[in-house]
């Protein structure tokens, strides 16, 4: 049998993968907090051949037998790359970035516990200060309804005044969470991550404070995708596809003439 046509198979089946890939942080160039994909390549060759009379699956060869063979290539994993994005000044006081290590801890609807960086907040129906998608920062901040001018310094304690009071009131601690291997981080959807064992157990702690990132009020994170980056990864990835295709093609054409050969 001509494996060279499953080898150009698993090849084209990874660089379509890998374009997909790169598809996705193209169309999320300006989402904030966004963070890049990227795909890592494994070979399938088996490598070991008992080429020297050695014992292969409890099985012994003669020397320079080989044993086993096969190629090609398949799709190890598709990590997120979580480097910090540009920060970009929006002035809403609704808006934090963070600058350096660590993720915003929200509760989703199911009481389980989720991981951000998109640092577009709200308040929700209940007076709860939310994430983007409506869900509760965790620890709980609650925000009354006569609150004004919201203050969220660099270590995440939230303030705010009231009419008719000089002091301000302080609502709560925003505090950061971070992990050993953050890319062991499960994507969700709406710039949300969920813990995993490979992240590792999760640390939590005041921003500025061992080594998470500070807060800054007015600022948002912008996607870490660089758009020359992935448009030449882009071109990469169609080049090697294309690649595989011409495998398959010139393999096509070789059993063509084997089967011409009694003509």
């Amino acid at each position: 049998m001509n494996e060279s046509l499953y080898i150009g198979a698993t090849g084209m089946h990874a660089q379509q993968l890998n374009v997909d890939t790169i598809s996705g942080n193209l169309a999320n160039v300006n989402t904030a907090g966004y963070k890049k994909s990227r795909v890592s390549f494994q070979d399938l060759m088996v490598r070991e051949l008992a080429n020297r009379g050695i014992a292969v699956d409890g099985m012994s060869g003669e020397a320079g037998a080989v044993k086993q063979s096969g190629a090609g290539v398949g799709v190890m994993q598709i990590a997120k790359l979580f480097q910090d994005g540009e920060l970009k000044k929006t002035d809403s006081p609704m808006d934090i970035a963070i600058s350096g290590k660590g993720f915003l801890e929200v509760t989703l609807a199911d009481g389980n516990s989720a991981y951000t960086r998109h640092g577009t907040l709200r308040i929700s129906a209940e007076g709860l200060l939310a994430a983007a998608d409506g869900s509760p920062l965790r620890p709980a901040i609650q925000i009354p309804a006569d609150a004004r001018d919201l203050l969220i310094d660099a270590s995440g304690m939230v303030s705010f005044a009231v009419s008719g009071e000089k002091q301000r009131v302080e609502a709560g601690q925003i505090e950061l969470v971070d992990f050993i291997n953050p890319a062991g981080l499960a994507p969700i959807g709406d710039n949300l991550y969920l813990a995993t064992a490979a992240a590792g157990e999760p640390t939590t702690g005041m921003p500025g404070t061992d080594s998470l990132g500070r807060i800054s009020q007015g600022y948002l994170e912008a996607s870490n995708v660089k758009l020359v980056e992935e448009l030449v990864n882009l071109v990469l990835a169609q080049r090697a596809y294309e690649v595989s295709t011409k495998v398959v093609q010139a393999s096509d054409e070789m059993l063509g003439m084997s089967n011409n050969l009694r003509r």
